[in-house]
């Protein structure tokens, strides 16, 4: 839950190379400013001791004032769970940058006719919120955007100059899941990053699909996170190829198995592996030692050729010389597609779980996703001094801070921050 940094009067100095010792060596993300406690609104039940059936990570982030359930699948964040996403979404974004990608906010309402247009409507039907407007125009709430992102650069896009293209968005979606469960984990209503690239080329689109493959390995690294990227099947998505990028996870629904010997990981439904029929060796290898795994995936990478592009009519002029065709003249083809997406509900709540331990009730963050960085603890005598220390740390450090000034006493306050999750704690007065 974070170092404790000294509780004496006068210890400005020692605080301060702490704690620029400890954010120096991880990174973190955001906006960096000074909070009170007194008007940061955490609507915590209470931070008595958790029983062991509310040690699961859902129980405390609603326990210690993260999200609030309003309906089945459905959640509120709160203050301090949207301080977590809010980093989390930067730090995403800055690797989406990193790949060229401009951000677009897409609506969450999508039009039946371009579903129907790619044949998925049918396959999914089932998990969508659907409706009509007051014409009797059907739409519904979209799970996923690659219709709309299609039918939108196949009208904006007017020459193969504007391409690459890559382009990313972080927002709401929607599916009407039969069972919701796990909190965030598997909700009707969640957030999710995609990223959609568009090339003219076969080449090109997998060449993009390889910089996603690592951008999302560097992601997952910052967050600490041992994710695995395993061979996957494109389901209703459609396409070629892809990969799922799974946590082993006691609660996962997904199945990982991995070889020890060459290093193949795959989700167990397209393992090939049958029961009685050497199902414990590797289909790749032959002799090397399978492990398997549950797992959570929290995110997905798919080549998907011209499977919306051909139906939804995005098309783009090519000179043939660029596409190897060794003639003059001009092609036009469809663009190649892919999407990528990470679950950004999911994995701030994997993250959580990830870094909490199991024999104590409160809640880890990788550093650099914490609510805050820093958290002052003092009593009112002890004001000027957790003052001097936040302004000394935030000044040197870079980090964003919270001071408790609230009337409880320390050891209340410091239960509190153990329970909330802290990189680092900073106390000012006798904690007994």
């Amino acid at each position: 839950m974070g170092p404790k940094l000294g509780p004496a009067r006068g210890a400005t100095a020692a605080c301060k190379v702490a704690v620029r010792r400890l954010f120096f060596s991880t990174s973190s993300v955001g906006s960096e400013k000074i909070c009170k406690m007194s008007t940061f609104w955490i609507p915590a039940s209470n931070i008595a001791p958790v029983k062991v059936k509310d040690t699961d990570i859902h129980s405390r982030l609603v326990r210690y004032g993260f999200l609030r359930q309003v309906h089945s699948g459905i959640f509120h964040m709160l203050p301090l769970g949207h301080r977590v996403q809010v980093k989390l979404e930067r730090l995403i974004g800055q690797h989406m940058e990193t790949l060229g990608a401009c951000r677009l906010d897409m609506s969450s309402l999508s039009s039946e006719s371009l579903w129907e247009t790619s044949g998925r409507l049918d396959k999914i039907y089932p998990e969508l919120f659907r409706f009509a407007d007051r014409k009797g125009s059907p739409y519904l709430l979209a799970p996923t955007h690659e219709e709309e992102i299609t039918n939108l650069v196949a009208k904006g896009l007017h020459s193969y100059k504007e391409l690459p293209l890559r382009l990313y968005q972080i927002t709401r979606k929607y599916r009407d899941e039969m069972r919701p469960r796990a909190g965030i984990l598997r909700a009707r209503e969640f957030t999710m990053k995609d990223l959609y690239t568009f090339d003219y080329s076969a080449a090109s689109a997998l060449e993009a699909y390889a910089a996603v493959r690592a951008a999302y390995t560097a992601i997952f690294a910052c967050l600490g996170l041992p994710v695995v990227a395993a061979e996957a099947s494109s389901g209703d998505m459609g396409g070629s190829l892809s990969h799922e990028y799974l946590l082993a996870a006691p609660n996962g629904e997904d199945k990982l198995v991995t070889c020890a010997g060459c290093g193949y990981a795959a989700n167990a439904e397209v393992a090939g592996l049958k029961e009685g029929d050497n199902h414990s060796l590797c289909p790749r290898c032959s002799d090397g030692a399978l492990t398997h795994q549950n797992a959570v995936e929290l995110g997905h990478t798919f080549y998907l050729a011209t499977r919306y592009s051909e139906p939804l009519g995005a098309n783009v002029v090519v000179p043939a010389t660029l596409l190897g065709n060794g003639t003059d003249g001009t092609v036009m083809v469809p663009l190649q597609m892919g999407c990528h997406g990470i679950g950004v509900s999911r994995l701030l709540a994997s993250a959580a779980e990830h870094w909490s331990l199991s024999d104590s009730p409160g809640i880890g963050w990788p550093p650099a996703i914490a609510p805050f960085q820093v958290i002052i603890l003092y009593r009112s005598e002890f004001q000027a001094d957790a003052g001097e220390a936040a302004a000394a740390i935030s000044k040197s450090c870079q980090a964003d801070i919270l001071l408790d000034d609230r009337s409880e006493s320390l050891a209340w306050k410091m239960r509190d921050a153990d329970n909330i999750g802290f990189i680092a704690k900073a106390s000012y007065g006798d904690s007994h």
